[in-house]
């Protein structure tokens, strides 16, 4: 079965930085579109970053853009969320997401599979 598993997440200080990673299995990963997204409690899931099959092209949320980068190693079989300057308003459970095809899309509901989710806690 398809398994996606986030790791790398935590506490940090505001104006500090994480790398989230996303390994995926059960699944042939070049042709799949990855994604994050994040969600507060009361909030809808929350677009953050997507990265094509080939990883030659991303798109970010305007909230994260310049300060997140998307990347994926296709020979781990794992995509990585590299994290700068975070700020309080970035707090929330990070989740993973793989959808067949590929268009990068911005909506939760296009995505085949999701990991369990990610604490990532920014606060001084």
């Amino acid at each position: 079965q398809v398994q996606l598993v986030e790791s790398g997440g935590g506490l940090v200080q505001p104006g500090g930085s994480l790398r989230l990673s996303c390994a995926a299995s059960g699944l042939t990963f070049r042709d799949y579109t990855m994604g994050w997204f994040r969600q507060v409690p009361g909030n809808e899931r929350e677009f953050v970053a997507a990265i094509s099959r080939s990883g030659g092209s991303t798109s970010y949320s305007d909230s994260v853009k310049g300060r997140f980068t998307m990347s994926r190693v296709s020979a781990e079989n794992t995509v990585y969320l590299q994290m700068n300057s975070l700020k309080p308003e970035d707090s929330a459970v990070y989740y993973c997401a793989a959808r067949s095809g590929p268009i990068l899309h911005r909506f939760a509901v296009n995505y085949d599979y999701w990991g369990q989710g990610i604490q990532v806690t920014v606060s001084s």
